[in-house]
């Protein structure tokens, strides 16, 4: 390859790279560095060296994309923000998590028994994650 094409597309790596790093966005950092996503994912291909620095900025980006998201959401509460509040509430405090929770004792088999299985059924019925018999009794009826 020509010396001065191999230098401009080292430069454009180090701009997608850094690009990368501040966004963690591919298609945005690809614009950013004025080069096409089929070269970025060509020359992720072809240069195993390219495509670690890649995933280590992508992974920074999405670390700082984060940090940034986080101190939003901080100054939000602190602005009282209920909407804020609830979603930090409900991610970081388990009394306020809408979750279903189901465990054993028992070791891992290929397939439940059918008393297990009913009552995998009625922990989602009672959760509303499934229409549960309480609800086709009801429906049957009108």
């Amino acid at each position: 390859m020509n010396d001065k094409i191999q230098e401009r597309q080292d430069k454009s790596k180090e701009l997608i790279i850094e690009q990368l790093k501040k966004t963690s966005i591919v298609e945005y950092s690809c614009k950013k560095a004025n080069i096409g996503r089929a070269s970025y994912y060509r020359w992720r291909k072809e240069d195993k060296s390219f495509a670690e620095m890649a995933d280590q900025a992508i992974t920074e980006g999405s670390k700082l994309i984060s940090d940034l998201a986080e101190s939003q959401l901080i100054s939000a509460i602190k602005d009282q923000n209920m909407t804020a509040i609830i979603f930090y509430l409900k991610a970081h405090h388990p009394a306020y998590r809408n979750r279903v929770e189901l465990s054993t004792t028992e070791k891992p088999r290929d397939e439940l028994t059918i008393e297990q299985q009913e009552v995998v059924k009625k922990a989602l019925s009672m959760g509303n994650l499934i229409e549960g018999e309480e609800n086709n009794d009801k429906s049957e009826q009108n």
